[in-house]
């Protein structure tokens, strides 16, 4: 559903009485402020672990952003290499674009 589409389903709501016009005008705000995808401010947030790393501290920068332990992101990695091969690919792409964290305090 696209965020036009949205915003039409908001104001049907609305109008049928189950949102308030604060509810509404708030669900409006944040899907105009493409706050209603959680996984794009995520992505934006990927950084390269510096503690919790074997090479380049992309399995630890997914896991910190995802939740899902870092050992979980390596194994997928591994089996993508191993089964279809771009697993690598995917890992060094990462390792190159996305940033390192930044040191607090230095």
């Amino acid at each position: 559903m696209n965020v036009a589409e949205e915003i039409k389903r908001l104001h049907e709501l609305h109008q049928a009485g189950a949102l308030s016009d604060e509810e509404f005008a708030s669900a409006k705000a944040r899907l105009l402020n493409n706050e209603a995808s959680p996984l794009s401010n995520d992505i934006s947030r990927l950084r390269r672990s510096r503690t919790d790393r074997w090479l380049g501290g992309v399995c630890g920068g997914l896991g910190r952003i995802t939740g899902v332990d870092s050992w979980i992101w390596r194994l997928l990695f591994v089996m993508f290499v191993l089964t279809f091969g771009f697993g690598l690919a995917i890992y060094i792409l990462l390792w190159i674009f996305v940033p390192e964290d930044e040191l607090i305090g230095n």
